[in-house]
Parts: structure tokens; sequence; C-alpha cells
């Protein structure tokens, strides 16, 4: 396993409630030294836990989870340099807007390392930029 590990949304997300292949990412981040995430993912993965608590008492325990992981993480900034990067990507691999700013802010780190999504779009280009990619299998995973 390499030692920094990128983690868009779509893996990030996995992490605070029961989904496919939420173990994938469950047992990388463990095996991981460093977790990484743009800015942009930390406020994706609060508002999408808002939306699904839908207000109700488990809304506080999925962000205190979320904000208390959140001290481990390196956070790329979204910033001109990223959304810079972002249009050059997003046009050389067809992505959309926020697809291309995640592959930008993940395009900073020094390789070796690690890109876990669950965006399919996300994969060529992450493969094309020389990370080792961390993604689910194309069935069903086994439920733990």
């Amino acid at each position: 396993m390499n030692d920094l590990l990128y983690l868009d949304t779509s893996a990030l997300i996995r992490r605070y409630v029961a989904a496919p292949d939420r173990f994938l990412v469950i047992d990388v981040m463990d095996a991981a030294e460093h977790w990484v995430a743009s800015g942009l993912a930390r406020t994706e993965v609060l508002t999408i836990l808002h939306r699904l608590a839908g207000g109700s008492g488990l809304l506080g325990e999925l962000w205190t989870r979320a904000r208390g992981d959140w001290d481990r993480f390196w956070e790329i900034p979204v910033d001109r340099r990223a959304l810079d990067d972002a249009v050059e990507l997003g046009g050389r691999f067809g992505l959309s807007t926020l697809d291309a700013i995640q592959v930008a802010c993940a395009n900073r780190l020094p390789r070796p390392a690690a890109f876990c999504t669950f965006e399919r779009q996300q994969i060529p280009a992450a493969i094309e930029l020389g990370f080792d990619v961390i993604a689910p299998a194309a069935g069903p995973a086994p439920e733990r």
C-alpha cells in the first residue's frame, strides 16, 4: 500500500454510510499512512451527509465522525492552480468540472500515491497520471 492515499468524495462518503464496497474504503484508509483530499471533498461530504440524515439526530453523529477524521487529512486547496489544471485535465480526459477538480487536486501529490474513487470516469485519468487506482470491482462486492 502507498503511504499517500487520495480519496475523492465518492470514496470518502462510503466511510460514513452503508454502501456497496464500504469496507474497501475502510480497509485502504486503515492501511494508508497519510490521507489526502481536496477542500471540495470536505464540503461535498458534509453536504451529502446532511442530505442523507434528513435532519435526524443521526446528522450530529455523522458530522462528528467526518469532522474528527478531517483532522488526519492533508487538504489540497481548490485554488487558482487547481482550477487551471482542472480545465486542462477536463478537456484532455473528458471529465465533468467536479471530476476534473478532484483529479487536478490529486495530481499535486508526489508519486507513488493511490487514488481511491467510485467515479468510473476518473479512473483512466488517474491511471494515466501515474496513480495506483483503488476502485470497486466491476461486479458486486461481498458484504462483510
